[in-house]
């Protein structure tokens, strides 16, 4: 098993830039013309310079692809723990070819890369998202829904079996993410939505362990990043007062943290958040 205490601590950030195509996904429900790419790009670079200049990983950049308007969300097209990176399997057939430049990176790292071939799952195949993994330090939670399925779970399971992996049905949010995440080794930050709510419930009778729940308000809240820096730092990018008021106070409950509200209100049209923006890794410095 691996060293719990050792959960969120990272080197390095791997994301992908925003592309002209933002918000133009074929298929997509969302109104093109409802998302301001400038404003996208600048909340981006926000993400960027707090995960490289606050925090202090190494940030690496895949560029931006017009011919792949939902590559930005690159949480999705890989699971990483420890050494072994598994690259998922996408619900949407166009977003397949998201992980090539992904792989390509994963390799430059030295990382042991795992792929979910088409063949698994048979008839229709294995899909699974990174957007809805949840790793608590402990344990997976894989979270079924329109985007992910049971044997895609299964096959995250095979890849890392140090590690309990449950499933729980996603209620009130398209993803996983989407109404949680982890503020901490033993806390999960949740929407307070009803779905939500019964998804928590779902998580605690799969579980042995105990954690603590930090409850927000709003559901936009619910998705944060944790990161333990260099110094033994605590740090949560969250979202800005701006985009959730309510959930203030709640995060100020989180002791001797270093609280980093980033904005997230472009991606969020398009049922992306923070965590969507990044695949974070722990290498030792000769890695890459």
């Amino acid at each position: 098993m691996a060293n719990v205490c050792s959960y969120g601590r990272f080197t390095h950030a791997i994301v992908r830039g925003i592309p002209e195509s933002f918000g133009k996904s074929v298929d997509s429900s969302v109104d093109e013309a409802s998302t301001d790419l400038a404003k996208t790009q600048r909340q981006f670079g926000v993400l960027t310079g707090a995960l490289r200049q606050k925090v202090g990983l190494q940030l690496i950049e895949i560029p931006a692809d017009a011919e792949l308007p939902e590559s930005w969300r690159i949480e999705d097209v890989a699971v990483i723990q420890g050494d072994t990176a598994l690259i998922t399997r996408p619900w949407k057939q166009q977003r397949r070819s998201e992980v090539e430049a992904v792989r390509r990176v994963l390799t430059e790292l030295n990382l042991t890369v795992v792929e979910m071939g088409v063949e698994e799952g048979g008839s229709g195949g294995a899909t699974l998202e990174g957007s809805d993994v949840l790793f608590t330090g402990r344990e997976f939670f894989v979270g079924i829904s329109k985007h992910t399925n049971h044997r895609g779970a299964e096959v995250l399971a095979d890849t890392f079996r140090d590690f309990a992996v449950s499933t729980v049905p996603v209620y009130g949010g398209c993803r996983l993410k989407n109404i949680c995440s982890m503020g901490g080794p033993d806390t999960i930050i949740i929407s307070n939505s009803e779905g939500a709510r019964k998804t928590l419930r779902m998580m605690e009778q799969l579980t042995d362990h105990h954690y603590e729940v930090l409850t927000v308000p709003e559901e936009a809240a619910a998705n944060c990043i944790y990161i333990r820096g260099p110094a033994k730092v605590d740090y949560l990018l969250h979202p800005t007062a701006e985009e959730c008021p309510d959930s203030v106070n709640a995060f100020q409950k989180l002791p001797d943290y270093t609280l980093l509200p980033t904005a997230c209100s472009e991606a969020s049209k398009l049922g992306g958040s923070l965590s969507s923006f990044c695949l974070l890794i722990n290498r030792k410095p000769h890695a890459y």
